[in-house]
């Protein structure tokens, strides 16, 4: 059995983490640290867990095969800096901290960029994973073949719209329910630090890109889940792109593609990235749907997880959504 660890576990992510790991049929919890919840039953936050046996520890037991950082973006840094991990622990990351290539050496530790679909030969031969942000692996996943076809030559324009869960799990200002209830709104309009891990991933496909990518993010009145759509000009036709995008993603078993258009609860409480591409004109049309605490970011984590052990990356993660 793998013996997994979990810091900072009273998340969002930490909380699907423990849901899904629970049902891994390869792996045992041995430490999920919180010092804020520590001696507490993990279902007293997580209340979806009611049942579960398992406490919040105030310290982690570094005893164990993988441990998986939850924590807000820069503290992952931190706590690496005030722990010392064993090399022989597999570390994979949830946070933006070591994502970057300029970040991605920590100590004597490197960090892979955790997208299996554009970087599974780099995840499987590493020790450390940096798991990509929601928005990123969205984006992502939509643009992937058209860069290994060198075909990205023109600016792409992206809009997203992201549920409630987020933003985290500690209320603020634009999360309550009595604000997002009912309401959108935009939100680091192209600024967003997704951005710039999702131009490292096409330059590493397509060296020569060089056009910009324009994102308005926003804030949907949902709990989980993106839905986003990309246009683009694109001289290929439909058929063309459509045979691209189905080789590309033949090896990789959670990215499927739609003849039909796509809703986002086929998506949710999924590990499943569904794709639908539509050519109006000289433009192609992307839409792109996940769950964003599932594909972006604890599914994919446990993915990444599988693939560190060499065992089937679907363990754990066949995933059915429902319309309901």
């Amino acid at each position: 059995m793998i013996q997994v660890g979990i810091a900072g576990g009273a998340g969002y992510t930490a909380g699907e983490l423990v849901r899904l790991l629970l049902n891994h049929p390869k792996v045992e919890i041995k430490s999920i640290m919180s010092s804020s919840f520590a001696g507490k039953n993990i279902s007293e936050v997580h209340q979806d867990l009611v049942g579960c046996a398992l406490q919040f520890t105030e310290t982690i037991d570094l005893n164990i095969d993988v441990l998986f950082l939850c924590m807000g973006h820069g503290k992952s840094q931190a706590f690496m800096e005030e722990h010392k991990v064993p090399s022989s622990v597999k570390i994979i990351d949830l946070s933006h901290d070591f994502r970057l290539k300029n970040n991605r050496q920590f100590s004597e530790r490197t960090f892979s960029y955790g997208l299996p679909e554009s970087n599974k030969k780099s995840i499987t031969s590493s020790n450390s994973i940096a798991n990509p942000g929601c928005f990123a692996t969205a984006i992502q996943e939509a643009l992937l073949p058209l860069a290994a076809n060198t075909w990205l030559t023109s600016d792409v324009h992206i809009n997203a719209i992201t549920g409630s869960t987020g933003a985290g799990q500690q209320p603020s200002g634009t999360t309550h329910f009595s604000w997002r209830s009912g309401n959108v709104s935009v939100y680091k309009a192209f600024t967003h630090q997704h951005l710039g891990e999702i131009t490292e991933t096409l330059v590493q496909l397509q060296p020569q890109f060089a056009n910009e990518l324009h994102f308005i993010p926003v804030r949907g009145n949902f709990t989980r889940g993106i839905f986003a759509t990309l246009y683009t000009k694109m001289d290929q036709p439909i058929e063309e792109i459509k045979e691209a995008y189905a080789a590309y993603f033949k090896p990789h078993p959670f990215v499927h593609i739609s003849d039909s258009p796509i809703h986002l609860k086929q998506a949710v409480n999924t590990n499943n990235v569904i794709l639908h591409l539509e050519k109006i004109g000289n433009k192609l049309l992307i839409t792109s749907i996940i769950d964003n605490l599932i594909k972006g970011a604890s599914g994919q984590a446990i993915q990444n997880m599988n693939l560190l052990f060499g065992i089937d990356e679907t363990t754990g993660l066949k995933l059915k959504a429902s319309n309901f």
